[in-house]
């Protein structure tokens, strides 16, 4: 494997550490810009907004530049608005510097995919994606804990251009330079957006990760307000919640191989489950302990449920399309979710977010079961297929 390979890896592990990042710090940003902490949310909200607007554009937009050159471009812009949020001065300073790069995160995934798949493949794609993987369950308990351990919220931004920075310096020096691409863009495979199925799952898709970070994007500020922990105990928590994801990953990839639809709609009914104990339990700290255990596993099983099963229903030929599609719903559902979570808040308290995430995911779980003419032509076909032609002999080299 080429060693550009890992170092893309790293750069996303250094974005994604970014976006998500702030969840884990959002109480201590509330109290040190005295906003309220729905108003803090909206620095995830802002983000991932801004993400799913230009994830469409933003390739198509770029496609004669030097890919090398943008993906410098892409994480020089990281390590600078970390850099400026750890100095901002006021709220409107920090929104600002969070919303900058987040009009070129698609573009680091559309680059760094399309660079690995056609140096390594499929095994050479599932490393970029790894860092993908551990920043979703790690960045948050890392930059939490950095600025636990320093005792200053701006030791997670620290932390994060230091990461990006890095990945710059290994792109800068390792990468060799690749040319702009003049083919054909997306646009000649809109025909999949005539297909019915794409729509459900992009709409399943907004309403899953909707309701995964109304609740998550504020389990922070959950734990010190209802479980009474203190910042160190949080940190804790957060880095179990992301370990038993490791976990929870690789488990839901094997259910999802077996059967699709079965593991989507266990996955719907677990995390309502864990949810609705963390309700119910969730002042109490050696049962919350073991929830968030559980939480965890499972809440990761969200990045890939939707994922797949979009996917596995479009021609290969229109999968980029789909992707970048995937990546705007991604993002309008985390936005969503983060303003609902808050909006909860505001209203209610914090204890009551677990009741916006639960219908979204009955929701969700309901559309699981709408089948489209589509669908059902698809499987008439290939039980005909099946019928009439013969399974080839596997032969052994």
């Amino acid at each position: 494997m080429k060693r550009s390979i890992y170092i893309l890896a790293l750069g996303a592990f250094g974005i994604i550490t970014t976006e998500f990042g702030v969840i884990g710090i959002l109480p201590t940003i509330s109290r040190e810009f005295r906003v309220s902490i729905d108003t803090a949310g909206w620095l995830l909200s802002a983000f991932a907004l801004t993400v799913a607007i230009s994830s469409p554009f933003i390739t198509a937009l770029t496609t004669k530049l030097n890919r090398k050159f943008l993906l410098c471009l892409v994480l020089g812009v990281f390590i600078l608005s970390n850099l400026l949020s750890a100095f901002s001065p006021n709220f409107t300073v920090l929104m600002i510097a969070r919303i900058l790069p987040a009009f070129f995160h698609p573009l680091f995934w559309n680059i760094s995919l399309a660079v690995a798949f056609k140096q390594g493949g499929a095994k050479a794609v599932s490393v970029v994606m790894t860092g993908l993987s551990i920043a979703t369950v790690l960045g948050v308990p890392l930059t939490t804990y950095a600025a636990d351990f320093f005792h200053n919220w701006q030791a997670s931004f620290f932390l994060t251009s230091l990461i990006s920075s890095v990945a710059f310096l290994g792109l800068l020096l390792f990468v060799p330079s690749m040319p702009g691409n003049k083919e054909k863009t997306a646009e000649s495979q809109l025909h999949v957006l005539r297909e019915p199925k794409l729509w459900l799952n992009l709409v399943s898709t907004v309403l899953t990760l909707a309701a995964m970070f109304s609740s998550y994007s504020y389990l922070a500020a959950y734990l010190e307000k209802i479980s009474h922990m203190d910042g160190a105990q949080i940190s804790i928590m957060l880095l179990l919640f992301g370990g038993m994801g490791i976990a929870g990953n690789w488990l839901m990839g094997i259910a999802l191989g077996k059967n699709v639809m079965l593991a989507s709609r266990a996955f719907f009914m677990l995390l309502i489950g864990v949810q609705v104990l963390a309700y119910y339990f969730g002042g109490i700290f050696i049962p919350m302990i073991i929830i968030v255990s559980f939480w965890g596993m499972i809440h990761t099983g969200g990045f890939l449920v939707p994922n797949i099963r979009t996917t596995q229903s479009v021609p290969h030929n229109a999968l980029e399309f789909v992707n970048s599609l995937l990546t705007s719903c991604y993002n309008i559902g985390i936005s969503l979710g983060a303003f609902l979570g808050g909006f909860v808040i505001a209203k209610y308290g914090v204890h009551e977010i677990i009741w916006m995430s639960v219908p979204l995911l009955l929701l969700a779980y309901g559309l699981s079961f709408i089948v489209t003419k589509t669908q059902k032509a698809g499987k008439k076909a290939t039980e005909e297929i099946i019928e009439q032609e013969p399974v080839p002999a596997v032969v052994c080299e």
